[in-house]
């Protein structure tokens, strides 16, 4: 293994294990803000009309179900199994494009979400685990 692709593995595992802890992390926060939107629907507010347009409670309750799946899936990488690996990737994929269609409600917390999630694809994808943490 050349040297470059040496340091890449390294970032990559690094950003694997970061990248557990951020499914965690935005799972545990996802589920909240369903919470939130499921809760008191004059939480967010949409300032015009939108194809994907749903009512809040059902955004609420998307937000909750993926939430506990990300978070789950979070938990399965520290295994580094390539099943977690699959998953985390998969999830992640999913987090993208509900948080997409989720731009209209709360665009800062969206596209957050939509960027730490291309980091966890980039992380998982091009991270080979070593022997010493699987």
């Amino acid at each position: 293994m050349s040297e470059k692709s040496s340091v890449k593995q390294e970032v990559a595992a690094g950003a694997s294990v970061a990248a557990a802890v951020l499914l965690v992390t935005a799972g545990v926060l996802q589920v909240l803000q369903g919470i939130a939107a499921v809760g008191n629907d004059e939480v967010y507010t949409v300032g015009v009309d939108y194809t994907y347009e749903l009512d809040l409670t059902a955004w609420g309750w998307i937000h909750i179900v993926l939430g506990v799946a990300i978070a789950l899936v979070g938990v399965a990488l520290f295994s580094a199994g390539i099943w977690a690996r699959t998953l985390a990737i998969v999830i992640a994929g999913l987090s993208i494009i509900a948080n997409f269609l989720w731009l209209p409600y709360a665009p800062g917390w969206a596209g957050m979400v939509i960027a730490l999630d291309v980091v966890v694809i980039w992380a998982v994808w091009n991270w080979i685990p070593s022997s010493g943490w699987e």
